[in-house]
């Protein structure tokens, strides 16, 4: 009879009995209210809300410039991963902690200082004012503060990636003549290719549904700067909490709909590698 293995934390069914009550008050439960309160509507009602010229432009902005910030973030992102694990320099360890620091700064303080630091006359805005470019009160200042809050993401999940990555396979590449382009395309993105989608998943997911950080920064000008976070916010200081947790659902569904086809891209591509194993 083969010997059972012995677990770290005894007792399954009283951890998952604590894991599942755990994540019923911290998701489920949150997430089901937005389905209750939803109901109060008629689906006819949901769409008129959902429709409405002022909402309907909100998700524009809002999917519009988290999709163009996670991009950036997913370049920058593999950037700063590489930088990280293949090369030595000083201060290196304050360069990785500082990536962690929009996860510990509160997001109306990032807010405030980016808006400072773009408005027409702040230091970095002032100069592009110059040339009348505008970033502060603009979709371009709030893909800056959406880059900003974003960029963890990629870079915690492709640093692991690379540092466990085998470097043989780049020596063997390179010696049978590939240059550092095909070598990258060839051997190390495909390593990465998952990781690297799941970093722009989450990115964009927390980006389409930043408030502290962008609010400040947008302007919030209808039809041209306002988020749907905003709108929730208007809905649900006028007590109307049906068409603000409405839209709040459609946020939702498209979360849930991004993190599905990530990870189902994810599933696929570790198949494709483990067969070409």
């Amino acid at each position: 009879m083969n010997k059972r293995s012995k677990r770290v934390i005894p007792g399954f069914g009283l951890s998952m009995g604590i894991s599942l009550t755990i994540l019923s008050f911290i998701v489920i439960i949150p997430l089901a209210s937005l389905v209750v309160y939803t109901a109060n509507l008629s689906l006819g009602e949901i769409i008129e809300v959902i429709t409405k010229p002022r909402v309907l432009s909100s998700f524009k902005v809002s999917f519009f410039t988290a999709f163009t910030a996670s991009a950036v973030n997913a370049v920058m992102g593999v950037i700063l991963a590489w930088v990280l694990v293949r090369y030595d320099f000083p201060f290196k360890r304050l360069l990785d902690g500082m990536i962690e620091l929009p996860f510990a700064l509160p997001t109306a303080v990032a807010g405030i200082a980016l808006t400072a630091l773009t408005a027409d006359k702040g230091l970095i805005g002032e100069i592009f004012a110059q040339y009348g470019i505008k970033i502060a009160y603009t979709k371009t200042g709030i893909i800056i503060a959406l880059i900003f809050v974003g960029i963890p993401f990629v870079v915690r999940s492709v640093q692991p990636v690379l540092e466990k990555l085998d470097y043989s396979y780049e020596e063997a590449a390179g010696v049978l003549g590939a240059s550092r382009f095909t070598v990258f395309r060839k051997v190390i993105f495909p390593e990465i290719k998952p990781a690297l989608m799941t970093g722009f998943g989450l990115a964009m997911g927390r980006c389409i549904g930043e408030y502290g950080s962008v609010v400040f920064i947008a302007g919030n000008m209808p039809y041209k700067t306002e988020i749907t976070p905003l709108i929730i916010m208007s809905e649900l200081q006028e007590y109307d909490y049906a068409s603000a947790t409405a839209i709040a659902l459609v946020m939702l569904i498209f979360a849930f709909l991004l993190l599905f086809f990530i990870n189902l891209i994810q599933a696929r591509n570790t198949k494709i590698i483990k067969g070409g194993r």
